[in-house]
């Protein structure tokens, strides 16, 4: 939704989410070479990190409080991780800990969830890639304990990563062509729910 006189920024924001999302989750699934890292945290700083970090701050103009949220939230995550693992490449930063990190992915996981449960009201795609999003923060801590989580996580961070550029490419689509030609299910609020069900009621 957009308001404001604005074009809607979100496929943007979800493009840059989804794109460094599926890079680095080749890396945590194992299919890459460590090379690609690099690349990975290019993506985050610029594409992931301060484009979709842009998009955030366009939804508060379109005065869209969910979208501005998430995407500056998840922006500024990904601009933090990239600064993150390169100061500590560059032996800038002590080397963290396990615990260090599973705290760090815990805290993610539970910020995420609280986003999913608003989710719920918005549609069922958005339901899906937040929590599919949360479970994969919470592997990823127990991931720094077990590799097989982490790989887990990974295999699981690609089809979030999709699913974002799927939401994002169809945001785009149906509101250049005007219609809906690629669904993402609209979820419908418990009012509007517990309004049906008095209706059906009464007409019983």
């Amino acid at each position: 939704m957009t308001g404001g006189g604005i074009a809607n920024p979100a496929p943007l924001g979800l493009f840059g989410f989804g794109v460094t999302t599926v890079l680095l989750s080749f890396d945590n699934a194992g299919i890459s070479s460590p090379k690609l890292l690099n690349l990975v945290l290019a993506h985050a700083l610029f594409f992931g990190g301060a484009a979709q970090f842009a998009s955030g701050m366009w939804e508060f103009k379109a005065n869209s409080i969910f979208g501005a949220t998430a995407f500056s939230t998840f922006g500024a995550f990904w601009i933090s991780l990239a600064a993150f693992i390169w100061a500590h490449e560059g032996g800038l930063y002590a080397m963290t800990t396990e615990l260090d990190m599973t705290l760090y992915f815990l805290c993610w996981g539970v910020l995420v969830s609280l986003f999913t449960v608003i989710t719920s009201r918005i549609s069922t795609a958005h339901l899906a890639l937040f929590g599919g999003v949360a479970i994969v923060f919470f592997l990823l801590a127990l991931g720094e304990w077990n590799l097989t989580a982490k790989r887990v996580a990974g295999y699981l961070g690609l089809a979030c990563g999709v699913l974002a550029l799927y939401l994002g490419y169809a945001l785009l689509l149906n509101e250049v062509w005007k219609g809906y030609y690629l669904p993402f299910g609209p979820c419908k609020p418990a009012a509007a729910r517990d309004v049906e069900e008095e209706t059906s009621n009464l007409k019983v």
